[in-house]
């Protein structure tokens, strides 16, 4: 049943399954090309598992109001956890998601029972950044080109997509606009790469072999960095694997789970 939940300064929008399932409950961060319906195509598989399933909205994306004051994605996790009563719970996060569900493995190991990270970003990783499509970002934000942005978007995070790529379009348009109300609000992590040696749990890292050259490097970085990180290349994926794979996404989740119980 979806709700808004309070958190630190603002609110966000949450919806929980509600069902008891055997292990722990499953927690989906969206990624930044997206809001939380990016994971509708993969609830059916992980129901399927008979989990209890908890998706929300970061602040700006989807049905959470845009912030107002500062604020930190590892904390607003920890607000939706604290409101669901939730003490330990398996992370499945795409991209920027996937970059939050490391900060609380790192900060707060205790309520991390397993890390789900699907074409992830991480902070403190330098290469990440194409001076040239930022440029490219910023001259059609200034110019509230919102048709160019979702067009290269599209063509630097969605080359597996069809043509046309109805889906991640939709997704694209409404996720563009929180890019900028969350700017200069949004607080940013501690770098984290450096320390992905210190994570000790079940991870599975599923890296899109048609994503952005930039971000394979650092999934291929990260999974090094992972004590017995499980890598997945999966060749049809680019930086939406919900969507171009939303049945094997719904089977590493599930198989993280009963790692998880297994420990």
């Amino acid at each position: 049943m979806g709700q808004l939940v309070q958190v630190k300064g603002g609110e966000v929008w949450a919806d929980d399954t509600g069902a008891d399932g055997a292990g722990p409950p499953v927690v989906l961060l969206h990624s930044g090309v997206g809001d939380s319906r990016i994971w509708d195509p993969v609830l059916p598989g992980l129901a399927a598992g008979h989990h209890r399933v908890i998706r929300y909205d970061a602040r700006g994306f989807g049905r959470s109001p845009a912030p107002t004051t500062p604020y930190a994605q590892v904390d607003d996790l920890r607000g939706v956890l604290d409101h669901f009563d939730l003490s330990r719970v398996v992370l499945a996060g795409s991209s920027m998601g996937a970059r939050t569900a490391v900060d609380l493995a790192l900060s707060d190991p205790g309520r991390v029972a397993a890390l789900g990270l699907f074409t992830p970003g991480v902070a403190g990783y330098e290469g990440l950044e194409v001076p040239e499509i930022t440029e490219e970002i910023g001259r059609l934000a200034g110019a509230g080109d919102l048709d160019g942005l979702v067009a290269l978007a599209l063509r630097v995070w969605g080359a597996a997509g069809p043509d046309p790529d109805t889906e991640a379009e939709a997704r694209l348009r409404a996720a563009i606009p929180a890019w900028f109300t969350t700017y200069g609000h949004e607080i940013a992590g501690a770098p984290a790469f450096d320390r992905l040696g210190e994570l000790d749990l079940p991870c599975t890292l599923l890296l899109g072999e048609r994503d952005q050259p930039e971000v394979i490097r650092c999934n291929e970085a990260m999974a090094a960095r992972i004590p017995g990180c499980r890598l997945v290349r999966h060749p049809e994926c680019d930086h939406f694997p919900t969507l171009r794979a939303p049945s094997d996404v719904a089977r590493l989740v599930i198989e993280l789970c009963g790692r998880a119980q297994a420990g």
